[in-house]
This record gives structure tokens, C-alpha cells and sequence, in this order.
């Protein structure tokens, strides 16, 4: 049982996915609240799972073959080289999980975390302005 809020929305979505992205996105939902307690979760873009806190966190999205789950922060550090699309993205770089992919829940639970940082700190925008 979750001890943090849930959306039914975000449950519908995820109910949605066949069972192995449903796996991967569970997971990756309890990291994106494990990050920080007062992490939120809600829907945009119609459909789309969003973790939220003082700005995007990230956002899942299941795919033929895939889960993407979009990091929406492109300077939050990344030493474990777990994001593998988006590189020079303006604004989001992405994880893409596949079926029997083993995911690093340490480096995206620390990476959520980065975002956050950067989100508390007025936004990776304001950041990357002041490098």
C-alpha cells in the first residue's frame, strides 16, 4: 500500500499498459515519490502521467516496445549515464525502458532528486542563466 497521495487518473493510465510497463512505471512512481514527500502526481497533455514539485519532475509515457519516462530538467547531473535519449534537448532528455530492461533505481532515484534541487532552486532555466 502507497503511503503518498495517488491519482486515479494516473492509476486508469497505468492500468492501461501491459503488465510488464505497468512494472516499470509502479516503480518508477514510488521513486518519483520516494525523491521527496511532497512530490505530486496529476495528468497532461490529455493522458499523460506527470510527478510535479515547485515545476516537472518527469512524466511517463508507454510505448510500443518501451516506457519512456521523460526527465524534465536538461542540466540535472546524470553520472551513471542512465539517460539514453534527448541529449541536447532544450528542455527534456528521457530514459528508455524496454522489456527486460533492469532499471538503475538508485542513479533515477538520484537524478529525481537533482531535478527537485533544481526546481527549489527557481528551475534549471534560472540555473543554467546563472553558469
Amino acid at each position: 500500500m502507497s503511503t503518498y497521495q495517488t491519482d486515479p487518473r494516473v492509476d486508469s493510465y497505468i492500468n492501461s499498459l501491459p503488465d510488464w510497463q505497468q512494472d516499470i512505471c509502479r516503480r518508477v512512481r514510488e521513486l518519483a515519490h520516494a525523491a521527496d514527500p511532497g512530490v505530486v502526481e496529476t495528468i497532461k497533455r490529455a493522458n499523460r502521467p506527470y510527478f510535479t514539485l515547485d515545476g516537472n519532475i518527469c512524466a511517463l509515457l508507454g510505448a510500443k516496445g518501451h516506457v519512456n519516462v521523460f526527465i524534465y530538467d536538461p542540466i540535472a547531473p546524470d553520472p551513471e549515464g542512465i539517460v539514453n535519449q534527448g541529449h541536447g534537448n532544450l528542455t527534456a532528455r528521457a530514459i528508455q525502458i524496454h522489456q527486460g530492461d533492469t532499471l538503475n533505481e538508485r542513479a533515477l532515484l538520484n537524478l529525481l532528486r537533482a531535478v527537485i534541487a533544481n526546481n527549489r532552486a527557481g528551475g534549471w532555466r534560472k540555473l543554467q542563466g546563472k553558469q
